[in-house]
């Protein structure tokens, strides 16, 4: 009789990612690679492992016949399941591991860098939580699931296959360029040519390279405070001489730019994390400014798609005639965070050399990813998209609204145009950081606010409420949890 893998062998790991019939395939080839089971040895009937690990029949059978059809397992008349002689990691040499010495001293060999001082951190499982009122994550309920399979089978097509496969060398898919020019661009008011673009892996990407190209020890570079902490974070790594200018309900005020400024660094549509939006007469100041004292300016149109209660304001590089704003786009933000899509835009001179730098990096963002978005862009499935957004977050902010009118919270920063998210200032005293921690423990996440400033107000009472992910009907009931343990904080600390 042959050997057979004792069913204790096969379970199903908690929180392991994926549907019910991927992780049973995944527990079924641990378990063959585990045990190291030769050609022949059987497995459990389909019954047996069904009621082993409480799962229906006709799941086990129907993974069976996947592993059959990969090569893992076969079968014989009268002998059942068993692992097959064509195993594909089998077919793959296995080096024998190394026994481990003792570890270098990565500190001397890795360069010296000041540790992040400004870091946004949200917990992996924010899902878990009743009330997550956390920014930049979207609901998956929103998404037409269908449309982006569908627009995935042509990009994986006969057709498009030898393209996509290909290396690229640094180039982009053409499709996406074309549509990022001549529809997400115009829709700004932005004029581009190809080689005036580059497709990036998010605004972050964009952000790294801008910041990696222009800035120096010898040029000082403006951002907002409060704000994104990136910005801070990106410009310390390359040890560029930074000022951070107070926002106020216009953003940053080009008034107050310091002599020497050689770098501005803004999100003037939404600032981060206040909402503020700078007025049309300070875009055209800054500009002017520019032009002036000759300076450079990066412009992060984040949010510029949740314009649900405005039309909103003209971006920056709409009205730069000089080539002197260098414009951050992302399609992250409006349709999933992981998608890690986004694009700059520049004079070719500066897209050339940001070409090539990004290329000794990672190439290119892959081909697959970019054309699934150019065909989800080109069908129409985007607009449709944000029209369904707009009004989920329009509905969502008139609720947040709402309950935070009957608290002693307020609102410290909106985005006039919409948005997806609200500044909070909390009671006096209260630690916004010590408010999160005990919210956490009533299922409720905020982010608090000292991460947004350089040099932050002790204590720091301000908080972000994001609204982009959470249920319409726990809006309300997470309002009134966080006024309430915000008071108790307060009374506290007066005590």
């Amino acid at each position: 009789m042959s050997d057979r893998i004792p069913v204790e062998m096969f379970f199903l790991r908690d929180g392991e990612a994926g549907t019910l019939q991927a992780r049973l395939a995944a527990a079924i080839v641990r378990a063959i690679l585990e045990t190291r089971a030769r050609p022949g040895t059987r497995l459990p009937s389909s019954r047996g492992l069904a009621e082993t690990l409480g799962i229906s029949r006709m799941t086990v059978t129907l993974v069976y016949q996947e592993l059959i059809s990969q090569g893992y397992l076969e079968t014989r008349p009268r002998s059942g399941i068993m692992v097959a002689a064509t195993v594909p990691h089998r077919r793959l040499k296995m080096q024998e591991p190394l026994p481990r010495e003792t570890a270098l001293d990565w500190d001397t060999w890795l360069p010296e860098q000041p540790p992040r001082q400004r870091v946004i951190r949200k917990p992996a499982n924010w899902r878990d939580f009743r009330y997550p009122f956390i920014y930049g994550q979207s609901d998956p309920a929103l998404f037409d699931h269908n449309a982006w399979r569908d627009c995935a089978r042509r990009a994986w097509g006969t057709r498009d296959f030898g393209e996509l496969a290909s290396d690229l060398y640094g180039a982009d898919d053409p499709m996406l360029i074309d549509y990022i020019c001549s529809h997400s661009l115009p829709r700004r008011g932005i004029q581009a040519d190809p080689d005036e673009v580059l497709v990036t892996l998010g605004a972050q990407n964009a952000l790294f390279i801008t910041v990696e190209l222009l800035a120096r020890g010898d040029r000082l570079a403006v951002t907002e405070d409060p704000g994104y902490p990136d910005f801070a974070e990106t410009l310390r790594r390359a040890h560029s001489p930074t000022t951070f200018l107070d926002v106020d309900e216009g953003g940053l005020n080009p008034e107050l730019l310091p002599q020497g400024t050689r770098l501005v660094i803004v999100t003037p549509s939404h600032n981060i994390p206040t909402g503020a939006t700078m007025p049309l007469a300070r875009r055209r100041d800054l500009l002017a400014r520019a032009a002036a004292h000759d300076f450079l300016i990066v412009e992060d149109d984040y949010d510029f798609e949740m314009s649900y209660l405005a039309p909103p304001a003209p971006a920056l590089k709409s009205l730069d005639r000089a080539g002197r704003v260098i414009y951050i786009g992302s399609f992250s933000k409006s349709l999933f965070p992981g998608l890690r899509i986004g694009y700059m835009v520049a004079p070719a001179p500066l897209i050339a050399r940001a070409r090539a730098l990004r290329a000794i990096m990672l190439r290119h963002p892959p081909n697959h990813l970019q054309r699934i978005t150019a065909y989800f862009l080109a069908l129409g499935h985007y607009d449709a998209h944000i029209v369904r957004l707009r009004g989920a977050l329009k509905r969502r902010r008139a609720l947040m609204e709402e309950a935070l009118a009957a608290t002693p919270l307020r609102i410290a920063g909106a985005a006039r145009s919409g948005g997806s998210s609200l500044w909070i200032e909390g009671p006096e005293g209260i630690d916004s950081s010590l408010l999160a921690t005990r919210l956490q423990a009533d299922s409720v996440l905020i982010e608090p606010g000292e991460v947004f400033f350089e040099t932050p107000p002790a204590p720091c009472r301000f908080f972000r409420l994001g609204y982009s992910s959470i249920r319409e009907g726990e809006i309300a009931p997470g309002i009134a949890l966080i006024a309430r343990r915000a008071m108790e904080l307060a009374a506290e600390q007066a005590g």
